[in-house]
C-alpha cells in the first residue's frame, strides 16, 4: 500500500502507544506501523520533496503531535512519549478513526486551535481527509513555486539571442565551479565552433583537466542521437574524455542510450535541467523571501 496520510495514522498510533503501557519514541513507532499497515522498503524509503526525512517518519511524528495537542498522548522525556489515561479510554471506545475533526472533542486540542495563526490553517485541514502534514504542505508549496520559476525560466532562455544565452551559460558553469575566473570562461566558450564543440573551459580553477561544450538554444525540436554523436566525435578527435551537451529542449532516448554506451563522458543538460541548476546557482534569478524552519532545540532546555 500507499504511505498513509498523518491523519490515517493517528488511530494505529495511540493504539500502539496504548498497549505497549510504557514511553515510546516515533523511530519505535514507524517500525511497529510499519509492519502493520504493510507498508514496503520503497514506501519506507519515500522522502519529504526536501530528501531530508522519510514521508511516514514526518507524518508518525505529527500524528503524535497533534494527539499531544489533545492530550491522548504525553511527552516523558526526550523523543519520548506515552498514551494517556484518555488516550487509553480512546483506544477502548473503538473509533473507526482517529483525525483532525475526532480531535476537536477534546479542550486542549481545541484551545491549540484558537492559537493566533492556528486556526484558520486547522480547519482548512479539517476539510481534507488526506491532509498533507504542516511541513510537507510548505515543502509542497516550496516545490510548486519552483517548478512555476523554471517554467518561466526556460521561456526566457528560449528568447535568449544566441550570444545572451552563451553568456548565461558561461555564468552557469562559472557558479558551479568550473572555468577558472568568469573572465577564462568567457574567452573559452564560443570560441571554436570546431566539429560539434563551441567552446573549452577549465574543469577546475587550476586548468588541470578540460571540458569540452556543446550548446544548442532549441525551442521545442529535440537533440537527437547525430547531434551527439558528432560531439562526441569532435571529443575524440581533441583526445578530450569529458564533455557536456546543454539545450533547452530535450534529448531524445536514442541520444541518452548512445551516451550511455559510449566510452567519453558526456553529460547531458536538458532544458529543464538547466533551468534547476539557474535556481539552485541563483542565475538569472533573485530572492524575494527566505522562510526559515525551526525546532526545539532539546539540548538547550537540558539542565547540567
Amino acid at each position: 500500500m500507499s504511505v498513509p496520510d498523518f491523519q490515517s495514522v493517528m488511530l494505529p498510533l495511540l493504539r500502539y502507544a496504548s498497549l505497549q503501557g510504557t514511553d515510546i519514541s516515533t523511530s519505535s513507532a514507524v517500525d511497529a506501523l510499519a509492519k502493520e499497515l504493510l507498508l514496503t522498503d520503497d514506501d519506507l524509503q519515500q522522502m519529504l520533496p526536501s530528501g531530508t526525512q522519510p514521508t511516514f517518519y514526518n507524518r508518525v511524528g505529527w500524528a503524535a503531535t497533534y494527539m499531544k495537542k489533545a492530550g491522548l498522548l504525553e511527552a516523558t522525556r526526550r523523543g519520548f512519549y506515552r498514551a494517556t489515561e484518555a488516550g487509553r479510554s480512546v483506544v477502548g471506545s473503538n473509533p473507526d478513526r482517529i483525525d483532525l475533526r475526532f480531535l476537536r472533542k477534546f479542550p486542549d486540542f481545541v484551545s491549540f486551535q484558537s492559537l493566533k495563526g492556528t486556526r484558520a490553517k486547522l480547519e482548512a485541514a479539517l476539510e481534507e481527509p488526506s491532509a498533507s502534514t504542516p511541513l510537507e504542505a510548505l515543502e509542497q508549496a516550496y516545490e510548486n513555486l519552483r517548478e512555476e520559476l523554471a517554467e518561466e525560466l526556460l521561456g526566457k532562455l528560449k528568447k535568449a539571442t544566441p550570444a545572451h544565452f552563451e553568456r548565461i551559460v558561461v555564468e552557469l558553469l562559472v557558479k558551479m565551479g568550473y572555468g577558472g575566473s568568469r573572465s577564462d570562461a568567457g574567452r573559452a566558450i564560443g570560441r571554436s565552433g570546431d566539429g560539434g564543440i563551441d567552446g573549452i573551459i577549465k574543469e577546475d580553477r587550476l586548468g588541470l583537466d578540460l571540458l569540452y561544450v556543446q550548446a544548442k538554444r532549441w525551442d521545442t525540436n529535440p537533440v537527437g542521437r547525430p547531434d551527439v554523436m558528432q560531439f562526441a566525435g569532435a571529443l575524440q578527435a581533441h583526445h578530450a574524455t569529458k564533455g557536456i551537451f546543454i539545450t533547452t529542449s530535450r534529448f531524445t532516448d536514442e541520444a541518452k542510450g548512445y551516451v550511455a554506451q559510449i566510452g567519453s563522458k558526456i553529460v547531458l543538460i536538458d532544458g529543464p535541467s538547466l533551468a534547476e541548476l539557474m535556481i539552485d546557482h541563483s542565475v538569472g534569478v533573485s530572492t524575494l523571501a527566505n522562510y526559515a524552519v525551526h525546532k526545539i532545540d532539546s539540548d538547550y532546555f537540558e539542565e547540567t
